[in-house]
């Protein structure tokens, strides 16, 4: 289903919070260009979605942004995700995920990392991986 296909929200106070998540999704996207602990294209893809539903204008901005736009694009137009981006994300989300585990006492709070983990582990080992990246 292309983008166009999709409803948009009428009711204003969700498409202002879709808004407000979205733009707080790119403004976490950038930074996690540049801070190797903080996933940029999950939070793009978050910011795609949100757009898609509240601001076609802002969600075609992100997609053919010169810089922003290829973080995201493979995965939207169905080809996966490169097998680089898997491993970086991957390495980096159990590295954190161990530390986190460490640091923190409460076996609760470890349970729902691990559970986390391991969910969002399986989810991208489920994507298409695209080879030429």
């Amino acid at each position: 289903m292309a983008h166009r296909d999709i409803v948009m929200l009428r009711h204003p106070a969700l498409r202002v919070a879709l808004l407000c998540i979205g733009w707080l999704s790119v403004v976490l996207g950038v930074i996690g260009i540049f801070v190797p602990v903080l996933p940029t294209t999950p939070f793009l893809l978050l910011a795609a979605a949100c757009f898609v539903r509240s601001s076609r204008h802002f969600y075609q901005w992100l997609v053919d942004h010169p810089h922003l736009g290829p973080w995201i694009q493979d995965y939207l137009e169905g080809n996966g995700i490169p097998l680089k981006g898997k491993v970086y994300a991957l390495t980096l989300m159990w590295a954190s995920i161990t530390l986190s585990c460490y640091l923190v006492p409460m076996p609760w709070a470890r349970a729902f990392m691990l559970t986390s983990a391991v969910l969002v582990t399986i989810y991208i080992l489920r994507q298409k991986t695209l080879h030429n990246s």
